[in-house]
């Protein structure tokens, strides 16, 4: 299916990224010139989301001055100057703005190179993968060997059949969660008010054999510290892309 509304968090601390973010958003960090948030916003564009929610809480007024001057996708702010929310609560409160349906969830620390020319990208092939029947979720994600700037660690065992479960030494396909999903609108609806993180839905979701992985096409490149932004310009600088 199709999904035009999507979130971007974007709210958080970037404490690994210090001294950087002591005067600076993480989401402006610039990679090859282009900031973190547009190169999501960018992935998200290129899909055919017409709306994105992006949280802001580290220097706000930065957030809003360098959003606003964005057309594309439609911007709308979820501000959480009063308090952190962690990724679930600020997912559960930014999709307030959004309507009932399916729509995409992105981190705003990473991007990817490499997808397939005159093809679906990657969260295309998301949205047209995601089916809120059987899944609560619908993660991108990665092998190890298609990463740079992580911590070298897997987060999940990808089936044959599609589902994920937690990783566990000596499982046989072991990945990484790429930073972007696809729920329903209503998943979040018993949400708490306030700050949680969305391990507790990622737990609830493999309980019931409804968390769901799709492989991604490409090189993905996660940028969460001051060393991270060099391996990232490296790698781009080899493959230069139009993202």
């Amino acid at each position: 299916m199709k999904i035009s509304q999507a979130m971007v968090l974007a709210a958080g601390l970037g404490t690994r990224m210090r001294p950087i973010t002591e005067t600076l958003p993480k989401p402006l960090v610039r990679v090859a010139g282009k900031t973190l948030v547009d190169y999501a916003l960018d992935h998200l564009q290129q899909a055919g989301v017409e709306t994105a929610v992006v949280n802001i809480h580290h220097f706000p007024e930065q957030m809003l001055a360098h959003l606003t001057g964005r057309d594309q996708p439609r911007i709308v702010i979820s501000d959480e100057r009063d308090g952190l929310m962690n990724n679930g609560g600020g997912l559960a409160r930014g999709i307030r703005h959004l309507t009932s349906g399916p729509l995409l969830v992105m981190n705003a620390d990473l991007f990817w190179i490499g997808e397939p020319k005159d093809q679906p990208t990657n969260l295309q092939r998301l949205g047209d993968a995601f089916d809120p029947v059987q899944m609560d979720m619908l993660m991108l994600c990665v092998t190890l060997e298609q990463t740079t700037g992580h911590n070298g660690k897997n987060d999940f065992n990808l089936g044959a059949d599609g589902r994920l479960t937690r990783y566990q030494p000596g499982d046989p396909n072991p990945v990484v969660y790429a930073g972007a999903l696809a729920m329903e609108h209503s998943l979040l609806d018993d949400a708490p008010e306030d700050a949680f993180n969305l391990n507790i839905y990622f737990d609830r979701a493999i309980a019931k054999g409804r968390l769901f992985g799709l492989m991604l096409e490409g090189q993905w490149l996660t940028v969460g510290t001051p060393e991270a932004i060099d391996e990232a310009e490296t790698v781009l600088a080899r493959q230069p892309q139009d993202i």
